[in-house]
């Protein structure tokens, strides 16, 4: 018999009940009632803690079960529990998985430095079922648990009780007739976790799975159901099973089933199955039904049951057997299908080896005089080389057809890699070399740099190949996107010059030329409200550089090439912002490169549209104040790690990987960021990765000293910054600029 377990509320009830009639509750009820409100008491003073310190992949400590009621949560981050670094951790309740209870919005954020010292509290009340807590700060996706919640009284530790009950009908022996129906049935004591889940198997072999109605078993012969189950606290009860025989109705059918086979996959000329052979049973009855399908391999192979296609991989020569019976118990003679399978040829695996021979008159330092020429050679003994391809100075990968000749003053670094034609793709090598002046033609004076693979005008892809031209600059650097432009029939009419041109000398077709043509008056440059142009907020130098300035820890460094990179000196979470002026509405061009070590994390974002950094005094930290008061728009490439891969707006809108347009590492990626009024676009490399709108709350002017982030406002015009995330997350950043909507 089942012990009835009432609530402490249920008590309660009972005794005001029992003195409404004029009577009085036994004294033994009285003790269960002073207990009950025990209970409860210390449920109502039931304390949690959760505390963290330098691992960012775990919790140091952390509650598995509670019991339902009122709760104080304690989380501690603190030089106490072990936080030597001044790493901020959160304790973040999932309220998004329907799988969890969402009743409980808990998001707290300490670390040593704050103005608690790392240890908070909050007051919640904890319903029964389980919640899901993890860290919301980047890089700490493993730090995550469930809290498993119980009624008043305990924990849980008591399994479903689970029976079984079997439906038909019966002749005189007690077998079921035609079929059998199977229920089961699984409860939990009063106040406990309550039944998660309850499963069956067929037989003594067969696996559990899932049990979602009643069983119906109609095959003749004899049967054994086993079942069990278990609740949201982890209990499971004991295994039971129920065996019981089915017989088949008189029907008077005295014909067998109907049997066939057949052998599927790939064939070679002498017809032998190659690699891989699957053999299919069909069997067939119009009278009392199929009961058993049996095969067996081989002339002396032992029965069993047929339940799918039988697939071989080995090579040799097989008989496959097979039979079938009725449910009135007639059985079809035997029969047999016959066949040889062989290996597969051996799969090409190897990938082509690819070399780089770099020619032209060298100088005592050992550059190039004028120009070197780039000769690239692929070769594959198996399946053939398929296509060639470089990235020039980090560019993106192109088809090589024939050597380079590269005549710009300067350092260069050629990427190069091959595929063949069975997809093996060799790992890509690079050569670097320096061209100088002397003995050869001066360097192209191109108005702009741009070696994309197709033309873009504006933020607009003609799909055009951005070819070199007899100017020995690109057709993108011809075009002049980028500059000031009075009215937008001028910049046609420039375009319009350099199209003629191009197509004159042989670069592009009439019809490459109208699509570019196309493009121009797509861009819409020129037009009103696009007359400014970009501005530059890094155009390499060191004196735009000294624009920017460092909070927090980190570092950038200016390089040599015109290129700034982040977290190569100094670890820490920092930024680096453009602190002489805020924007409203704007676009944002810029290039980045995923410079980390092979097994770095390549790790930054770009910040947009936060406060001042140093009006927010109750910050400890001031990069937090573009974390917590602005946009992060992500950049994060690797498959693993934070569920927010590049061009995500960090913490509201999540871009997966296959969204996120992914280069090889090495690679320079174009970046715009457009935001007007609360919608951003995000695209990489001119193809839109992202669309936001930043629905969650008010936008607010001037600057409020609470934090915006819990209900989704955010500013409508701030400043611009770039994240360094540590030491191994190194990303380079170039070509900096910004242009007012």
């Amino acid at each position: 018999m089942r012990k009835l377990i009432l609530r402490p509320q249920l008590r309660v009830l009972l005794a005001t009940l029992l003195l409404t009639l004029g009577l009085s509750a036994p004294v033994a009820y009285g003790e269960e009632l002073g207990k009950a409100e025990a209970e409860q008491q210390a449920a109502a003073a039931q304390t949690l803690t959760w505390t963290a310190g330098d691992p960012i992949d775990r919790y140091l400590s952390a509650p598995t079960t509670a019991v339902a009621g009122a709760t104080t949560i304690v989380f501690e981050n603190s030089t106490a529990t072990g936080n030597t670094t001044g790493m901020p951790h959160t304790l973040t309740f999932d309220i998004a998985d329907p799988e969890y209870n969402n009743d409980v919005p808990l998001n707290i954020l300490a670390n040593p430095n704050d103005d608690q010292g790392g240890r908070h509290t909050a007051e919640v009340v904890l319903t029964p079922g389980r919640y899901l807590y993890h860290c919301t700060i980047p890089g700490h996706g493993t730090m995550q648990g469930i809290l498993v919640v119980t009624e008043g009284g305990g924990e849980d530790t008591t399994a479903p009780v689970t029976s079984a009950k079997v439906d038909g009908t019966k002749n005189a022996d007690g077998a079921y007739v035609g079929q059998a129906t199977v229920t089961v049935n699984a409860e939990d004591e009063v106040g406990g976790s309550g039944v998660d889940k309850v499963e069956f198997a067929v037989g003594d072999a067969g696996e559990w799975q899932p049990y979602t109605g009643p069983v119906v078993v109609n095959t003749v012969g004899d049967h054994k159901i086993r079942y069990r189950a278990a609740d949201k606290a982890g209990n499971v009860a004991a295994e039971k099973s129920e065996s019981f025989k089915v017989v088949a109705p008189d029907t008077g059918d005295t014909t067998a089933p109907e049997t066939s086979a057949a052998v599927t996959g790939e064939q070679n000329d002498q017809g032998q199955y190659v690699g891989m052979a699957t053999v299919t049973v069909s069997a067939t009855d119009a009278g009392s039904g199929v009961n058993t399908t049996e095969y067996a391999i081989g002339a002396d192979g032992a029965w069993q049951p047929y339940t799918a296609p039988v697939m071989f991989h080995d090579p040799g020569t097989y008989k496959v057997r097979y039979r079938a019976t009725d449910r009135a118990g007639n059985a079809a003679a035997e029969k047999s299908v016959d066949f040889t399978l062989v290996a597969a040829p051996v799969e090409d695996t190897t990938p082509p080896e690819v070399t780089a021979k770099v020619e032209g008159n060298r100088n005592s330092d050992g550059a190039y005089v004028g120009q070197a020429k780039v000769t690239l050679t692929a070769t594959d003994d198996d399946s053939g080389v398929d296509k060639v391809e470089y990235s020039l100075d980090g560019a993106p990968y192109v088809t090589y057809t024939q050597p380079l000749i590269l005549d710009r003053f300067g350092r260069h670094t050629v990427a190069y890699r091959a595929t063949d034609k069975a997809g093996n793709g060799s790992e890509a090598q690079q050569v670097a070399f320096t061209v100088v002046e002397g003995g050869g033609p001066e360097a192209p004076n191109c108005p702009e740099f741009d070696e994309r693979e197709t033309v873009f005008v504006g933020a607009v892809n003609s799909g055009v190949p951005n070819r070199m031209t007899k100017a020995r600059c690109t057709i993108g650097e011809l075009i002049e996107d980028e500059r000031s432009w009075s009215s937008h029939a001028l910049f046609l009419k420039h375009v319009d010059t350099i199209r003629d041109r191009v197509v004159a000398e042989g670069v592009i077709s009439g019809r490459e030329g109208r699509l570019i043509y196309q493009a121009a008056k797509d861009s819409g440059i020129g037009t009103p409200g696009n007359t400014t142009g970009y501005t530059p907020l890094f155009d390499g130098s060191e004196r735009s550089f000294n624009k920017w300035q460092h909070v927090g820890g980190g570092s950038f460094g200016l390089n040599p090439d015109g290129t700034m990179t982040s977290g190569t000196s100094k670890a820490g979470l920092g930024m680096l912002w453009f602190p002489e002026r805020k924007y409203g509405d704007f676009s944002l061009k810029l290039q980045w490169r995923d410079d980390a070590p092979v097994n770095g994390n390549a790790n930054s974002g770009v910040f947009v549209r936060f406060p001042n950094v140093h009006d927010h005094p109750e910050e400890s930290r001031p990069e937090w104040v573009a974390i917590k008061y602005g946009h992060e728009v992500q950049v994060f490439d690797r498959p693993d790690g934070d569920m927010y891969k590049t061009g995500s707006i960090y913490g509201f809108d999540r871009v997966g990987l296959a969204g996120a347009g992914v280069t090889p590492k090495g690679t320079w990626n174009d970046y715009e960021i457009q935001v007007v009024d609360q919608h951003y676009k995000i695209f990489r490399n001119g193809v839109l990765i992202n669309e936001f709108d930043n629905t969650g709350g008010q936008v607010f002017e001037p600057p409020r000293s609470d934090d915006p982030g819990t209900d989704g406002r955010r500013y409508a015009s701030g400043y611009i910054g770039l994240q360094v995330h540590g030491v191994t997350d190194v990303v380079s950043y170039r070509d900096i600029r910004i242009k007012e909507l």
